[in-house]
């Protein structure tokens, strides 16, 4: 557009619009409920000056950073396996790495018992074999920090329904203790449509054998959100990029799994946290 053809008044109308949609887009940006307890997120303020993000790390992880009202934020996620007590994350500074100090607090997570086919318990060689396989690419995936300096738009719920297991519960599988629900179970009919909750990349789709058809988007910056147990993917492949809200697969009952729902999981540096955490409070 050339601004020269116009007068004063447009262009500054032109602007007043412009800086109207972007506070509008600010206002609209995810930003989770801070829960500084094993399996949520801390949220920190590092001291930073500029438009560069700085670089934060918990656990040798690089951690989610933003700008909000020319403050830079740390979205730190707490994994499931962290003590209680004081810890630290780490800002790098030409100075050196300097502490942001936190308190992380206890959590009693409530204990559920399933009972699943046992072959998806008491695993054969060749499924632990095809586990064994399986799991550095779902991890690889998961785990990988992709530099994104833009705030994201907020949040789409990937699918309504009933809340059927939430995270954090104590998995025992058929009487045997097994590692904490890592994400959020939502239960929907069969084939029902999923979206992807927020953009990115895709950076897995594959039919594992605990997790049955699984997508996992990379949101940039250690942020990533994985989907379980899908009948079918949509048209999409692993490099692709999605937006918020589009079609990404349908409710499922693959994997180890009791029925159709899905499995929604978010990562912050490596960490899974409560998805619950990024979803409009309830009363």
């Amino acid at each position: 557009m050339h601004f020269h053809r116009y007068p004063l008044s447009v262009i500054l109308g032109l602007v007043f619009l412009s800086l109207q949609a972007f506070s509008l887009q600010a206002q609209a940006d995810t930003w989770p409920r801070e829960s500084r307890v094993a399996g949520g997120v801390a949220i920190l303020e590092v001291p930073q000056r500029g438009d560069a993000p700085p670089h934060v790390f918990f656990n040798n992880q690089r951690v989610y950073t933003v700008k909000k009202e020319n403050r830079w934020f740390a979205w730190v996620g707490i994994p499931l396996s962290q003590k209680t007590g004081q810890t630290q994350a780490f800002w790098r500074t030409r100075d050196g790495d300097l502490p942001l100090t936190f308190n992380v607090l206890d959590k009693a997570y409530a204990q559920q018992s399933l009972t699943v086919a046992p072959k998806h318990v008491n695993l054969s060689p060749e499924d632990l074999a095809r586990v064994q396989r399986e799991t550095p690419e779902l991890r690889g995936a998961m785990n990988h920090f992709r530099p994104m300096i833009l705030p994201l738009p907020a949040l789409i719920k990937p699918l309504e329904g009933r809340h059927s297991s939430p995270f954090g519960f104590r998995r025992v599988f058929n009487g045997e203790s097994r590692n904490p629900h890592s994400g959020l179970d939502i239960a929907a009919p069969q084939g029902s449509p999923i979206k992807a909750a927020l953009p990115g990349r895709i950076t897995a789709q594959n039919h594992y054998f605990f997790n049955g058809k699984t997508v996992v988007i990379d949101h940039g910056q250690g942020l990533t959100s994985l989907y379980c147990h899908l009948s079918k993917f949509a048209d999409l492949k692993v490099g692709d990029e999605v937006e918020a809200g589009q079609f990404i697969g349908e409710v499922g009952t693959t994997g180890r799994s009791t029925g159709p729902h899905l499995h929604w999981t978010i990562s912050l540096n490596a960490a899974r946290v409560d998805p619950e955490l990024f979803l409009p409070a309830t009363k």
